[in-house]
Order: C-alpha cells, then structure tokens, then sequence
C-alpha cells in the first residue's frame, strides 16, 4: 500500500512538473533594447523592443524609486504597443524600471534594470524640441491642430456672412435711391398740371400769341 501511494505521489509531481516546463517553454522572451526618452519634471516616456515570433498581447511595468522600497505597477492588455509614458513622477528623483512581455501563456522575465533621472521643472522647455515622437505629445498636438482648423473654419464662415450682409445693404440702399428719384419725377408734373393759373394762362397764350405755343411746348 505504501509503495502505491509513493508511486502516485511521483506521478503527480511528474505531471506538475511537465506543466510548468510547458507553460515556461511558451511564456515569450523578455523585452530587450529598453530606453527611457523625453525626459520631464514630472513625466517620461518608456520604449522596448520585442523578439520577433511570439504573440504579445501586453506589457507590464514595474517603477521604483531608487531611494524607495514602494514600486508601481503598470499593466495593459489587448494592446501591441511598444512605449509607456510614466506620469506623477517627482522631479530631480532616480527611477527604477522594468519591462515584462505578456503572452498567451504568461508574462516574460523581467527585463534588465533601466535607470533614470528627472528634470527640473525650469528645464522641462529644454526638451521640448524633442517630444515630436512622444505618443502623449503627438495626442496634444493632433487635437490642437483639430481646434485651429475649427477655428479658422468659423471664422472664413463669418467672413462670408459679414460680406454677404455687406452686399445686401449696398444694394438695398441703391434700390432706395432709385424709389425716391422716380417718386420725385412723377409728383412734379402733377402738380404743375393742378394749378389753374397756369392752365389758363397758357390757354390764353395759346390763343393770342402763336408764339407762345412753341415755348410752352418745350417747357412740357
């Protein structure tokens, strides 16, 4: 009896074993190449590289202070991305970190130890020239882009309205014009022909002086 119960409990540890052999034979190598890059008071950004032939679906990062004993912890799945950005961090402080692959079957070994330092916070403008690849930069300055063009957008449209206004009045004011001076020319001949005095002396002009009747023709 116990000779059986030694020979399942190799059995089972055999099994464990070939399981954990398995599951470390799929877990996918550690990043290599890891840098640190646009370097801030309060932020930096983590880039790695991963060997060719494996799945990736995620990345971890393990961030210590070189003075401290607490770590954080960053973890992403369902992604391919290569680089992290690193907030709240303190200025002027050395950084540790770490960068972990995950795989199908687990996260990789630890990459090798990266270490770093913050800026101050007056020298953050000095590295502004390079922040063009920064994947948090590149984000602010799409969406600034995205705000001056809606701007210049409106402002074209307002433009157009302004002019179009513009136009409308000036030809409002010449089609005024043109309504008073006509209104003028047809109140004057009426009454000039309303005053009696005028259409009998020309009557009688007309009789008696032959003369008259060619001037008063043209005054008409």
């Amino acid at each position: 009896m116990s000779c059986l119960l030694v020979l399942v409990n190799c059995v089972i540890l055999l099994l464990f074993a070939s399981d954990m052999l398995l599951v470390s034979g799929n877990r996918p190598p550690a990043p290599v190449n890891v840098s640190v890059m646009h370097l801030r008071a309060d932020s930096a950004t983590v880039s790695w590289e991963v060997p060719e032939g494996d799945i990736i679906i995620g990345f971890s990062i393990s961030q210590q202070r070189q003075q401290g004993h607490t770590q954080r912890f960053i973890r992403e799945v369902n992604t391919t991305s290569k680089a992290c950005v690193l907030w709240d961090l303190d200025e002027e402080t050395d950084y540790i970190i770490q960068v972990q692959s995950i795989g199908l079957y687990g996260e990789s070994q630890a990459s090798k130890r990266v270490h770093f330092r913050t800026l101050k916070k007056s020298d953050r403008f000095l590295s502004n020239s390079s922040n063009q690849d920064d994947p948090a930069v590149e984000g602010l300055d799409k969406s600034r882009q995205l705000q001056t063009g809606e701007v210049i957008i409106i402002v074209v449209v307002l433009l157009m309205w302004a002019a179009v206004i513009a136009l409308f009045c000036r030809q409002y004011d010449i089609i005024k014009d043109n309504d008073s001076s006509t209104g003028k020319d047809k109140v004057k001949p009426s009454s000039l022909a309303s005053t009696p005095e005028h259409c009998s002396g020309g009557l009688l002009r007309n009789k008696f002086h032959p003369s008259l009747q060619s001037i008063n023709i043209i005054e008409v």
